[in-house]
């Protein structure tokens, strides 16, 4: 299977698009928006930004099969 590296962040208040290369072997938890301001966090259930704001899951989740 080949991991994904880049995803698009998308920020929820002010819809400014981002693209952001994930680690591949942690997630991240915290990203402040550049057009913005505002720090998005995990929405309740997902293990980090990306995998509530991204077009692309983590690498960690899409290695599981959970993305």
């Amino acid at each position: 299977m080949d991991v994904q590296r880049t995803s698009i962040l998308t920020c929820p208040q002010c819809g400014q698009q981002s693209e952001q290369t994930m680690p591949e072997d942690a997630c991240l938890y915290f990203f402040e928006c550049p057009g913005c301001g505002a720090l998005l966090k995990p929405r309740a259930g997902d293990c980090c930004v990306f995998c509530s704001y991204g077009t692309v899951a983590c690498p960690p989740v899409q290695v599981s099969g959970r993305g």
